[in-house]
């Protein structure tokens, strides 16, 4: 039986204040606990299904934190998830320093992606072609809210996101600012990048006007149909799908 202190403490956990005042954060559902598990995060605290503990022998084995088996509806009482039954972990915040950029690598940079799915699925995107750390503005929605871990699928465990004002960042960086608007250099018709930085603006307004003013190159996907324009984290895929296929490495490893 769990306590009502350790209930009130894990559900406070689902409020970005409360998260920054203890320096924690949950993680729920099977897959993006085993990922965790398995990850440099330190897990402080794994509350678990008989079923989940039996069926992950083997990472188990390697985990020295606290364990508690639960019921699958003692889960769901205590996360956002409605339909977990596997498990749930409380996570201490990893500290995140600021990014060494290299040159000839491509970065992500985030200006004020304000919906938890879209950053989710960009620190997937991310994570898919290789890119290990994002720079995001103070804005942008916070990493480890719930909705942000389940669309990462994961991801979150090796995409680092470092949060700074963006302006004073790019304005001391000698890097290319890379924006994405509506309108630009055809996104396939760039020809040769040797690197530089991407930004992604925010899905009503795109990239901020400050913002807008540091870019040294701006780029568009070309619009063939009649929609207004495209996702955030749909617009990132397809850049980094032709930066990778046209111009090679996207990694920053």
């Amino acid at each position: 039986m769990l306590s009502r202190t350790r209930i009130k403490f894990i559900k406070s956990l689902q409020l970005k204040k409360y998260r920054k005042q203890e320096q924690c954060f949950v993680v729920e559902g099977s897959k993006s606990v085993l990922e965790v598990l398995q990850s440099d995060f330190e897990v402080l605290t794994l509350l678990a299904t008989q079923a989940f503990l039996d069926g992950n022998r083997k990472v188990m084995d390697r985990y020295r934190g606290e364990v508690l088996m639960v019921r699958a509806s003692e889960l769901q009482a205590l996360g956002d998830f409605k339909t977990n039954d596997s498990a749930l972990a409380v996570v201490k915040m990893p500290r995140v320093s600021e990014p060494v950029l290299k040159s000839g690598k491509f970065y992500l940079v985030l200006d004020d992606i304000r919906d938890p799915g879209n950053l989710g699925t960009i620190i997937r995107i991310a994570d898919w072609y290789g890119i290990s750390g994002i720079l995001a503005s103070t804005e942008t929605a916070d990493v480890y809210n719930s909705k942000v871990l389940s669309a990462s699928m994961g991801s979150f465990t090796r995409v680092k996101v470092y949060y700074t004002d963006l302006v004073p960042y790019l304005q001391k960086v000698k890097f290319p600012v890379i924006g994405t608007f509506l309108s630009g250099e055809n996104i396939y018709q760039l020809g040769k990048i040797t690197g530089g930085l991407l930004v992604i603006g925010n899905e009503a307004n795109g990239i901020s006007k400050e913002v807008e003013a540091l870019v040294t190159r701006r780029i568009t996907i070309p619009r063939i149909g009649k929609a207004e324009s495209l996702n955030a984290a749909v617009a990132t895929a397809i850049v980094c799908d032709n930066l990778v296929r046209n111009l090679g490495d996207l990694s920053e490893k």
